[in-house]
């Protein structure tokens, strides 16, 4: 259940600000049609998050516990640094719209977490609570749709009246706090 609630509110509040919820955003005002929108945000949130929560199970299956134990810590803490840089959104392409509104919001989500803050977060956390693949991808799932369907269906008014300076430095000191917890706390496999 801790690895579900962590990832669940680690990724939440990551992804306010972040590429993929001025995706959401783009999206809903170019479609206006929410739930294809939403499902396809789901779809790839989920196949993406899956990915890269086996990634950081091969992670920790590679490198051993103690060294994964400081790259993790160190993970979490570069973390809250990245959190409080904007993400920007570049909208030079017509979004494979040849796709469908799921499609093209399915691929386009799925690109747009590569690399991305949340989908590196999952990785870490995976690696962090290794028994809980499930309950990791659950719940960064989870708090990916808690950021980005309030998106699809508010719009821009709702983006524009979060404190995202506020949001993010929530993030980032917990994350930090997620950081020292790893160093100072043996993980298990």
């Amino acid at each position: 259940m801790e690895a579900f609630l962590v990832s669940t509110g680690i990724v939440a509040l990551a992804e306010i600000g972040d590429k993929t919820q001025l995706l959401a955003l783009l999206l809903a005002s170019r479609y206006k049609k929410p739930i294809p929108i939403i499902m396809g945000i789901f779809a790839a949130t989920l196949l993406n998050h899956f990915a890269a929560a086996m990634v950081g199970q091969w992670l920790m299956n590679q490198v051993g516990v103690d060294i994964m134990r400081w790259i993790l810590g160190g993970s979490f803490i570069i973390m809250a640094i990245w959190m409080m840089i904007p993400d920007k959104l570049d909208d030079n392409n017509r979004l494979l719209e040849r796709f469908g509104v799921f499609g093209t919001t399915c691929i386009a989500f799925f690109l747009a977490e590569m690399g991305d803050k949340t989908q590196i977060a999952t990785v870490a956390l995976s690696a962090r609570f290794p028994e809980a693949l499930i309950a990791v991808v659950a719940g960064t799932t989870l708090g990916m749709m808690l950021a980005n369907v309030p998106a699809v269906l508010l719009g821009e008014v709702a983006a524009k009246k979060l404190p995202q300076k506020l949001v993010h430095s929530v993030a980032a000191l917990l994350f930090i706090g997620l950081g020292i917890f790893t160093l100072i706390t043996p993980l298990s496999l």
